[in-house]
């Protein structure tokens, strides 16, 4: 198990400005991390214009502030996003991005970075690895959508609420879920068939390592990964809410066990070097 801060990497130098100067990002977790993917707290200026083609990988971008225009440059499809809108853009998607505000995304690639690449004359990055095979072309979706859909599920024996926005359907590599917890709730997990990255958006809870004792304050800006090797429990001080990335992919209808463990979706990524 490890945990970072966006606080404490910026600290450490680690803000990168990245799409020809458009954007700044902070890298949480990268290749050599052996999760299976990358994830970045992405930040761009209100009226910043970014063509874009990520022809070696697939990316699923969640909006968590601001209100973002994304356009298919070779479909002709647009939408305008706000909080809660997840777009997801692969080899075949040159496309066009508009801040209309000041935006935060979280962006999860695969193959995932390695942390210092920087975009080309084309709007890519360099290869890092196989591509997933992903879907046809971009697709976009929104909690508003998924809940009316009735995708939103109570998990962890009723302590939470997920809504699985990308699955193992969706070919990524990765699912993505958005979770809340009411302030009071407590649970112990054991991921031990997965990866987990979690990345607080709101709220304040403590996140324990059951075989240490050893706690952490979760805060917005806090991310904590656990694997197969990490019992650990969760405790929301207040209302919370993360973002929530699985390697391999969760399929969409798990539900936790009485160990805290969801079923096996496929095989689990080595995790960082020892």
């Amino acid at each position: 198990m490890f945990v970072r801060t966006l606080a404490g990497l910026r600290v450490a130098g680690e803000e990168k400005v990245v799409a020809h100067g458009k954007a700044r990002v902070v890298r949480l977790v990268t290749r050599r991390d052996g999760m299976g993917f990358s994830m970045s707290d992405v930040r761009v200026a209100a009226g910043v214009v970014s063509e874009l083609w990520y022809k070696h990988h697939w990316e699923a971008n969640y909006i968590v502030a601001g209100t973002l225009g994304v356009e298919e440059t070779n479909g002709g499809r647009s939408w305008t996003l706000g909080p809660g809108g997840l777009y997801c853009v692969g080899p075949r998607d040159r496309h066009r991005l508009h801040a209309l505000s000041d935006v935060e995304v979280v962006s999860i690639f695969n193959p995932p970075l390695a942390g210092d690449e920087n975009h080309d004359n084309d709007g890519a990055y360099p290869p890092g690895g196989d591509v997933p095979e992903g879907q046809a072309a971009m697709f976009v979706r929104t909690l508003a959508e998924l809940r009316a859909a009735g995708r939103e599920m109570t998990v962890a024996a009723g302590s939470a609420r997920s809504l699985r926005m990308a699955l193992k359907a969706d070919g990524l590599g990765f699912s993505v879920s958005d979770v809340r917890l009411a302030a009071g709730s407590r649970n112990r997990l054991w991921y031990k068939n997965h990866w987990e990255a979690n990345y607080v958006l709101a709220g304040k809870g403590v996140v324990t390592a059951l075989a240490t004792g050893q706690e952490w304050a979760m805060a917005p800006g806090m991310l904590y990964c656990v694997g197969p090797s990490d019992r650990h429990a969760m405790h929301a001080h207040s209302d919370l809410h993360l973002i929530s990335v699985f390697c391999p992919a969760l399929t969409g209808h798990e539900r936790h066990d009485a160990e805290g463990s969801l079923a096996a979706s496929g095989p689990v990524p080595p995790g960082p070097s020892a």
